[in-house]
């Protein structure tokens, strides 16, 4: 099939023969986002509006933080303290209010409703604060991604064969993105491919999970002294590759070149 611009980053990853070529390209994106956000595009308008009104997580802060541009990071963070503190003036007055109320409640105020009132508005606020401290602008992107590409599999699954022997005979994906694969699987398939795909990806999963599980089992014979002599065959690695595996890429090797 002729290659464009939506395959060519998906058999790119395939091509890398990694434990989760899903992973390959979640971590390209994150890096590319990183960069970008602390790029030239900081000063766009309509970047800097979703940066203040979205923010970053907790660990896309860090990965930002280590990236060694201290003056495009305080630029972002400005502009997005000044958003939250808007937002925080309201919910302070809401806060603030309500808990006067409670203060000053009376058994009548107890009785008829108000003091209940009062400390369900409390809740509602404490869930919009939140709500605020849990966006994300980097994974709401990587996320949009993921599922273009989980799209794009497919695409090339059913029309390009040597991408599927190329699958077929991979190390399978970790298990995040075997829950995202198989949901996107049933957008994508008809009864009969589901059906043959289902079986296909359950038949990978275990070849390459029972692989991991006796890599891990000899790393582990490894520190039993009657092993010391024996080779580490394909052990030495286990512990990252079996993380990875099972929660996708987080430690341990980059998973593109």
């Amino acid at each position: 099939m002729r290659y464009h611009i939506d395959t060519i980053p998906v058999w790119d990853a395939m091509k890398l023969d990694g434990e989760c070529f899903l992973c390959a390209l979640e971590r390209k994106t994150e890096l590319g986002e990183a960069e970008r956000y602390l790029g030239a595009s900081v000063m766009e308008p309509d970047v800097r509006i979703k940066v203040n009104s979205k923010g970053f997580c907790r660990k896309h802060h860090g990965m930002l933080f280590s990236m060694s541009n201290r003056l495009g990071h305080a630029l972002m963070l400005e502009s997005h303290m000044i958003e939250i503190r808007e937002k925080l003036e309201k919910i302070s007055g809401a806060l603030s209010k309500n808990a006067e109320q409670l203060k000053n409640a009376g058994i009548s105020d107890k009785l008829n409703g108000k003091a209940r009132s009062a400390s369900a508005e409390i809740a509602k606020q404490a869930g919009t604060i939140s709500e605020m401290a849990g966006t994300c602008l980097m994974c709401e992107t990587i996320e949009e991604n993921m599922g273009r590409y989980c799209h794009t599999f497919f695409h090339l699954y059913q029309h390009d064969g040597d991408f599927r022997a190329k699958f077929e005979n991979s190390k399978g994906i970790c298990l995040p993105h075997l829950g995202k694969l198989l949901e996107t699987a049933t957008e994508e398939l008809g009864t009969k491919d589901l059906g043959s795909f289902t079986e296909t990806v359950v038949k990978l999963e275990k070849e390459n999970m029972d692989r991991i599980q006796e890599d891990i089992s000899w790393f582990i014979k490894k520190f039993d002294y009657r092993f010391e002599n024996e080779s580490w065959k394909n052990s030495k690695d286990a512990v990252e590759r079996t993380v990875n595996k099972v929660r996708g890429w987080c430690v341990g090797k980059e998973p593109n070149e």
